[in-house]
């Protein structure tokens, strides 16, 4: 009960940033039979702001009380917000409309978004969501406000690698889709709308649809960088989302051997011949280091390729991710690496927290250079 009370007593109002405990609103606080109740004075808070509070008391104690057994009341003497204001209902799922060809918007700035990085490769297999998913939390542990948007509509994998695969997203009062939080990070994935085993057979226009409404129609916030999981190779998808939206930069995946260097190079070219900024190329599993000899080096798929493939390219090579056995069962477990303390200071957590660096200096408007490279 005690880390239960001091979780409560740390929870903030939104409007002044100061504790509901310090502002004297907490009424009644019980725990009993596995119950807890929490009663606050919400005069001030409206709606919005009280949807705030209670979405961080649940995810604050989900490891501790079962979501379920959370009960919010509040109590008000003269709030204006809460009685001119339409009672709160019960939010419904979010749904996804769908259309056969129908024309995508104006170009358009993401709403609240400072920057949109998307992360591609030619080629599949690459470990292209695993890069995204991690370099998300890597930008976090960097004190930035990150979302994720899975745009991989065929093959959609954010949800499991997040530890999130049964989560449904909800619509907020104006309709927008809410996304799914995960340890900080908001996300959003056509793996939330459909069952797991169901195949997408859908036509191209019907992708950008999706697309256009996962940019446009959630309720991101305010975002220091939103994160677009592509699909591999350079079709509609790729297509649509520059065509909908103004990309800030694109970070190119691949492995060393020969056969995804060569379809990243057309990867690359793809977006350079669209004016789209190329930050730089990740080698992913690059070396594998065995957890007894880390000192050893093996590999695998080749060495050098893809810096190689920078130099060639003109644009930077922002670093090489090796295989570890922690990295791989932290994907199938649904606890993202970047996530997970315990591995601070291992090969992999270093490689992930430089290429963060990386990336921010590199989309720093103030510096000199800021997106010199464009392929073309």
């Amino acid at each position: 009960m005690e880390e239960i009370k001091n979780i409560i007593h740390s929870i903030k109002n939104p409007n002044s940033n100061e504790t509901l405990s310090s502002e004297g609103r907490i009424k009644q606080l019980t725990y009993e039979n596995d119950q807890l109740t929490l009663v606050y004075n919400r005069d001030g808070i409206n709606p919005d702001q009280k949807r705030k509070i209670e979405d961080v008391i649940i995810n604050e104690l989900k490891n501790l009380v079962n979501e379920n057994n959370i009960m919010v009341k509040t109590v008000s003497t003269n709030s204006s917000d809460v009685t001119t204001k339409k009672p709160e209902t019960k939010k419904e799922n979010a749904n996804l409309k769908v259309g056969h060809g129908a024309p995508l918007p104006q170009k358009k700035r993401v709403s609240n978004v400072k920057k949109v990085i998307a992360v591609s490769s030619g080629k599949g297999g690459v470990g292209k969501s695993t890069v995204s998913t991690n370099l998300a939390y890597a930008l976090k542990n960097q004190g930035k406000t990150v979302g994720l948007l899975d745009a991989d509509i065929y093959g959609p994998s954010i949800p499991m690698l997040v530890g999130k695969r049964d989560a449904k997203p909800l619509s907020s009062d104006d309709k927008k889709i809410l996304p799914i939080e995960a340890d900080g990070i908001k996300f959003i994935s056509f793996g939330l709308f459909i069952s797991e085993q169901d195949p997408v057979i859908w036509r191209g226009p019907m992708l950008g649809g999706v697309l256009n409404q996962f940019l446009f129609d959630v309720d991101w916030g305010e975002l220091d960088y939103l994160i677009l999981d592509l699909p591999p190779g350079t079709g509609d998808v790729q297509l649509s989302m520059v065509q909908a939206t103004d990309v800030d930069g694109i970070i190119g995946v691949s492995t060393p051997q020969d056969v995804a260097l060569l379809d990243s190079r057309k990867g690359l070219k793809m977006f350079g011949q669209v004016n789209v900024p190329v930050l730089g190329i990740i080698e992913n599993m690059s070396y594998f280091s065995p957890d007894d000899m880390p000192e050893k080096k093996y590999h695998i798929f080749g060495e050098g390729g893809a810096k190689k493939a920078a130099e060639e390219l003109g644009v930077s090579f922002l670093g090489d991710i090796p295989m570890e056995i922690a990295l791989r069962e932290s994907c199938d477990n649904g606890k993202p690496y970047m996530n997970t303390l315990n591995y601070e200071g291992r090969p992999v957590w270093n490689a992930y927290t430089e290429i963060a660096k990386k990336v921010i200096d590199n989309t720093d408007e103030k510096k000199k250079g800021f997106f010199s490279k464009i392929l073309g």
